[in-house]
């Protein structure tokens, strides 16, 4: 029975997928991944290129997803897509999406699961977990994100600090995940909130890549030069 699948391929690194994600991978008559402009490429296909086996004329399809806040346009991208997607499985094709971490964390394949759900409720539709960047950033920077009743809080993309002043002072460690423009108004806000200077700070961007920088130090010794722009980047801070 053709299928749908999710695919969480991690942050960057082709050797941190799941044996069942190589799987599903290989087994896929269409490879579907996301993009955020026609001429941009597509971060999670990158990571997966070395797997694709030419041999089987597997069809890609890279799917646009814009970088907008514009619900409206979402909304209509979501829904293309979403249709894209169903009328291959309902071809009798076996069809993965392919997002980068993993399917259930701030990714595009959550608005299409939801699309395809409500408009096929039968379409035998699965997904398959990835590794995430805030795990793959703890374990080359050597640092625990939560131990006991440690409270921990993630912030996606740092459009809007006013309400993350309130959450810092109720949380142990802050993880804060893409869009490195932000940061500097980030290290300022924590010290607001009562983040001690010898608080861990460590900073990652392009994790998994021959471009990956990791920086760990503490937060007094912080520094413009520290701090990264990049789009795809991490960014945790620990009280100790």
């Amino acid at each position: 029975m053709p299928e749908l699948i999710g695919i969480g391929v991690g942050p960057g690194d082709p050797e941190l997928l799941t044996v069942k994600a190589v799987n599903a991978i290989h087994n896929a008559d269409v490879i579907m991944c996301p993009a955020s402009k026609e001429d941009r490429p597509s971060i999670a296909l990158s990571v997966v290129s070395s797997l694709i086996e030419k041999s089987k004329n597997q069809e890609i399809i890279r799917l646009i997803f814009p970088m907008t806040k514009d619900k409206e346009l979402l909304e209509a991208a979501w829904k293309k897509n979403a249709y894209i997607m169903a009328e291959k499985v309902l071809e009798g094709k076996n069809v993965v999406y392919l997002t980068v971490g993993d399917p259930y964390l701030y990714s595009t394949w959550m608005y299409m699961h939801k699309e395809i759900k409500r408009n096929h409720p039968a379409m035998k539709i699965s997904a398959i977990p990835g590794i995430v960047s805030i795990f793959t950033f703890a374990s080359k920077v050597g640092i625990s994100i939560a131990e006991g009743a440690e409270k921990v809080s993630i912030i996606p993309s740092c459009y809007d600090l006013s309400t993350v002043k309130e959450i810092a002072k109720n949380s142990e460690t802050m993880v804060f995940l893409k869009d490195g423009r932000y940061f500097d108004q980030v290290v300022d806000l924590l010290k607001e909130s009562g983040f001690p200077d010898n608080s861990v700070f460590a900073i990652g961007q392009d994790l998994g890549t021959e471009n990956e920088i990791i920086r760990k130090l503490t937060l007094g010794e912080v520094t413009d030069g520290t701090l990264t722009t990049k789009y795809f980047s991490i960014l945790v801070v620990k009280r100790v």
